[in-house]
């Protein structure tokens, strides 16, 4: 197939070169001009030859007698289904299907493993409920049960295998003062047939989780290296092969499993996913969260090359997922001191480390904030109103001497206009308009005493200068 000469071959074309004078009849030209090449044999490759082949194959019952037709058609059917497996490079250690059904069955029997022990922890608790606080493990737990049975007999019972001294002591403490109701043998008997299958089906699951290491470490090893058995075996799983894994970008490879996070985000506008299934890969899990975004991108990247590399690659082996996986340490070595380094100076000295003194600051309840009303004093409020009656007193007093101050000017300008009179002979008419001024002034009098208004009759100095000319025209 590969167009060398077998050692079979070798054997059968030196006897025909001695005896053979024909050229020989060649199915392929490869295969002829090797032939030619080593031992001088002239070849034939046509048309003619393949009819010829043809003729031969299926005239194969009765040129080789001895052979039933039966056994033949299985011969011809076991070469034609290896020659295509070899054509096509296929192994049955190759094969991701295993793959595939046994990440899925892992999967299932944890959830009834799950299922089962809580049912066992709780149906054995109205016997004896200590014993789920102190025994945390599960498959010691039902082990317990198992050989212990019955409360009354963890006296007895020596568990020196399944626990440590301190932990059996308080476990046949506890049973003698228990809490828990009595229960019949054929109870105890069907819990103890739960434990059972409890046990067995823990033991299958190692075995079945060794199993699908060795596969994956056989199918994809520069995957395993990079992503860990159970990442790689869920990826496999999720795109149905490995050569469909082989096919997705490695944005996509990064968030494989996110798909409900990833529509939901698109179609409210918000942040679409950071990772999917690779969130659980070790390189993720060490990273500190400001980084796990973009340590998941820089592992999807070197993932879908360990992938390709694995799908189609012929070298089984996993070197360059090593390499790889090496570089991605250092990156995030890198990532991670950076925070540490200083700001300032050079940024190669890492910064020092302060101690940690915690401070709690005590805060006192604010009642202040309860009530919208006003939070002010009496005393306070009596000391406003009084301040407030004092600064109305003083504003009257001060509108009381102007008006005082006015009335006399008024008083010294009537007596000047009465000895005025006095030289000159008036009219009487004359006198009695300054009579009823001076009421008018007497009048005023009273009333800017009661009230604090700041408006007086005042006469305008245009009124003075009209009274004067009147004056002077009487005279």
């Amino acid at each position: 197939m590969e167009g060398k000469i077998n050692k079979q071959l070798k054997k059968v074309l030196k006897k025909i070169v001695k005896e053979a004078h024909e050229p020989l009849a060649v199915a392929d030209a490869k295969l002829g001009g090797v032939i030619k090449e080593k031992l001088n044999l002239s070849c034939i490759h046509s048309p003619v030859v393949n009819e010829l082949m043809r003729g031969i194959r299926s005239q194969m019952d009765g040129l080789i007698p001895g052979v039933e037709p039966r056994e033949m058609a299985a011969m011809c059917l076991g070469l034609a289904h290896s020659l295509s497996r070899y054509r096509l490079k296929f192994s049955a250690d190759k094969v991701d299907t295993m793959i595939v059904q046994a990440i899925s069955l892992l999967d299932d029997l944890d959830k009834e493993l799950n299922n089962y022990i809580m049912r066992c922890r709780e149906w054995y608790g109205w016997h004896f409920p200590e014993l789920g606080k102190i025994i945390s493990d599960n498959l010691t737990y039902c082990k317990c049960l198992q050989k212990v049975g019955d409360r009354k007999n963890y006296a007895s019972a020596s568990l020196s295998e399944l626990l440590s001294e301190e932990v059996e002591a308080e476990v046949k403490a506890a049973a003698e003062i228990s809490m828990g109701t009595e229960v019949s043998e054929e109870d105890i008997c069907n819990i103890l047939h739960l434990c059972t299958q409890v046990i067995e089906i823990s033991e299958y699951r190692t075995q079945l989780y060794e199993y699908l290491q060795n596969r994956m470490m056989a199918i994809a090893p520069n995957v395993t290296v990079m992503v860990g058995e159970l990442v790689g075996a869920r990826l496999i799983a999720h795109a149905g092969s490995l050569l469909n894994l082989a096919k997705h970008a490695a944005s996509t490879v990064q968030i494989l499993g996110a798909e409900k996070a990833l529509f939901r985000a698109l179609k409210s506008r918000r942040d679409t996913p950071k990772y999917g299934l690779i969130y659980h890969a070790s390189l993720v899990g060490q990273s500190s969260p400001k980084h796990k975004g973009k340590i998941s991108r820089m592992l999807a990247a070197k993932t879908v090359l360990a992938i390709r590399y694995d799908a189609f690659g012929e070298d089984s082996s996993s070197a360059m997922g090593v390499e790889n996986r090496a570089k991605l340490e250092a990156r995030l070595r890198i990532l991670e001191d950076r925070g540490i380094r200083k700001i300032s100076g050079t940024g190669k000295a890492l910064a020092k480390a302060e101690k940690y003194e915690h401070k709690s600051e005590v805060k006192t309840y604010d009642p202040s904030g309860d009530s919208t009303l006003p939070t002010c004093s009496k005393k306070r409020k009596i000391e406003e109103v009084d301040k407030e009656d004092e600064i109305t007193e003083k504003k009257p007093k001060k509108a009381k001497i102007k008006i005082k101050a006015e009335v006399e000017e008024e008083e010294v300008e009537v007596e000047e206009a009465e000895e005025e009179e006095q030289v000159v002979e008036e009219e009487p008419s004359v006198k009695k308009k300054k009579k009823k001024d001076k009421k008018k002034h007497i009048k005023e009098e009273p009333l800017s005493d009661e009230e604090p208004c700041t408006s007086t009759a005042i006469p305008s100095p245009e009124k003075k200068k009209k009274k004067k000319k009147k004056k002077e025209a009487e005279d």
